[in-house]
């Protein structure tokens, strides 16, 4: 429609037909809603870590905000949990050589960027959260070394939402005065996890 169309409709009292999205359109402002969601979060868990005072920051003084991989939306997944046989408990050693107990509730198996991988879901006796630390090929060199934790979400379906973009280092990466679950040897993974954050 040309310039002069529009107008005349307009003051020939027409209504405008509302532009309709493309399901590309509709994706990629459903993307941006997404990142834009994450980047808020990032930056309510730097205020955290500058001025809480449960920060785990020694010395908050010259922080200047963590380090993250971009938010990438094809890294938050919905996955099937795969039951484990039976909820034993299980023993996790943690960074200062004490122990914690979980139970194993399963495994999610998953695909990022074309590579296959499977993670262990554990649950703390004490809580309902669930906890998936893990590994990945990127631990030492862009992410924490010891690696990283997430949790999942159950979705009362059989499904877990499982959001890479929010895997965070634990608090014993800033300071030796936490102690904190070691990922076990089935959740270190030979893929690399280019999502949530980075070494600090």
């Amino acid at each position: 429609m040309s310039v002069f169309d529009t107008l005349k409709t307009i003051l020939g009292g027409q209504k405008t037909k509302p532009a309709t999205e493309s399901p590309a359109e509709q994706q990629a402002r459903r993307d941006k809603l997404y990142t834009d969601s994450i980047n808020a979060q990032r930056m309510q868990k730097d205020h955290f870590f500058r001025t809480g005072s449960y920060s785990p920051l020694e010395n908050s003084a010259t922080f200047t905000g963590l380090n993250y991989y971009p938010p990438d939306p094809a890294c938050r997944l919905e996955l099937p949990l795969q039951p484990a046989e039976s909820r034993a408990e299980l023993t996790i050693q943690t960074s200062t050589g004490d122990e914690q107990t979980y139970i194993r509730l399963g495994t999610v198996a998953f695909e990022i960027e074309g590579q296959a991988g499977q993670l262990a879901v554990y649950q703390s006796p004490h809580h309902d959260e669930l906890f998936m630390p893990f590994r990945d090929a990127t631990s030492g060199t862009e992410t924490y070394g010891a690696g990283r934790y997430l949790e999942p979400v159950n979705l009362g379906d059989g499904t877990l939402l499982v959001d890479f973009n929010l895997a965070y280092n634990p608090f014993c990466a800033f300071s030796d005065h936490y102690s904190c679950p070691l990922p076990p040897l089935e959740n270190w993974l030979k893929i690399p996890i280019r999502a949530g954050e980075k070494a600090w």
